[in-house]
């Protein structure tokens, strides 16, 4: 991934989470199907923080893609830390690492591309200003 981050404090945003026994594969560190999961608790966050409901003002996930970095074991405090990267006419880019125990630079990161989007017309639709406003102030 072009982007590094080298630390918790490139990235606005933070959600914290613990690890759970079974997030352990049999190598005893953390699954690499779980950190999605992870991302995907962080990036809910946001989406209740711009006020989106299943209906007419959702957002999809269009792409994903992670780099994994270094492992993590369990028991593990994780902070997930994200920003908006890019935003466009209807999609908009979020950008996460996932920290283990204070540990730089991240474990994971991630970059996410959204659509904004209405249920009830299907189809995208501009981007909601609240998408905005965190875009053109965390940058």
């Amino acid at each position: 991934m072009e982007t590094i981050i080298s630390s918790i404090k490139d990235l606005p945003f933070y959600h914290k989470i613990n690890t759970r026994w079974n997030d352990m594969d049999s190598f005893g560190h953390i699954n690499n199907a779980v950190y999605l999961s992870y991302i995907e608790d962080a990036r809910t966050t946001l989406f209740k923080r711009w006020k989106l409901n299943s209906q007419n003002k959702s957002v999809i996930v269009a792409s994903l893609k992670i780099d994994y970095i270094s492992q993590i074991k369990h028991p593990s405090k994780l902070i997930i830390g994200s920003k908006i990267l890019r935003i466009g006419n209807s999609s908009f880019d979020i950008l996460s690492g996932i920290f283990a125990d204070k540990q730089k630079p991240p474990a994971v990161i991630s970059l996410v591309i959204c659509v904004c989007y209405d249920y009830e017309k299907a189809t995208s639709v501009a981007i909601y200003d609240e998408i905005k406003n965190d875009y053109l102030i965390k940058n």
